[in-house]
């Protein structure tokens, strides 16, 4: 596990540097939380500070952020995706708070997410990049159906993941927007994020994300999702959480 402890080395430092990977959010009228990486509008308040590593500190909180960062860390496929999570993390030497937040900020923990673009499953893994692994359609299943199943997903988000930290070693901020954005975006940028309000978004937030499930345990049954939401007429990583059943 060497190359994942390097990796939570360098997304410590990435954060630690002074990356603004804040998270805002609010609870509306109806119990709906709502995160972003910026505040979207006035009703976003300060959440997590990201140079300040552990900034969700529930004891600290006030008691509007403490319900915010209660439902942040709370998922109800967490428990069901754990084994699986927790394998591929090992096989593939991915960080699995890792795993987590990219998961997170890609589908919410919902295996039948499907994106505008295509990304299908837990990991909004591309059709294109299964078939780069190897992954392929037959006469009982298509493609689009094998992706859709939680261990074929996590597996290859997982093998992806770590693809790019060879790709891109010692640039975290890079394999994320790459994980976003594609490779080959980074690296028409010269090997910079590249200058997408959501790419950049992305980066901070699944970045705030993973330091969030790294030191949290949440358990308890909250549905998240998450939205790719024109909030004032651009595309903005913005991730809401329904407020559990009775």
């Amino acid at each position: 596990m060497r190359h994942s402890r390097f990796f939570l080395a360098l997304l410590l430092g990435l954060v630690s540097a002074g990356s603004r990977a804040d998270i805002y959010g609010y609870v509306d009228e109806q119990g709906v939380s709502h995160f972003s990486a910026e505040k979207l509008d006035a009703r976003y308040q300060l959440l997590a500070r990201g140079n300040q590593f552990g900034s969700l500190d529930l004891d600290s909180a006030k008691r509007g952020n403490r319900q915010l960062s209660n439902r942040l860390i709370q998922h109800p496929n967490l428990k069901t995706y754990e084994p699986l999570l927790k394998r591929a993390s090992t096989d593939y030497a991915v960080d699995l708070a890792l795993l987590k937040a990219v998961m997170a900020a890609e589908s919410g923990f919902d295996p039948n997410a499907v994106s505008a673009k295509g990304a299908i499953g837990l990991m909004q893994v591309m059709p294109l990049t299964a078939e780069r692994y190897g992954l392929l359609g037959d006469k009982y299943k298509s493609l689009e159906q094998k992706l859709r199943d939680p261990k074929t997903n996590i597996r290859l988000g997982a093998r992806y993941l770590a693809d790019l930290f060879k790709l891109f070693p010692r640039q975290p901020s890079l394999v994320l927007a790459s994980y976003n954005a594609g490779e080959g975006a980074v690296q028409q940028h010269n090997n910079k994020i590249p200058p997408y309000p959501e790419t950049r978004d992305y980066v901070q937030l699944v970045t705030q994300l993973y330091h969030v499930y790294r030191s949290s345990q949440g358990t308890r049954n909250y549905r998240v999702e998450v939205l790719d939401a024109p909030a004032n007429g651009s595309k903005r990583m913005h991730l809401t959480i329904q407020p559990p059943r009775e």
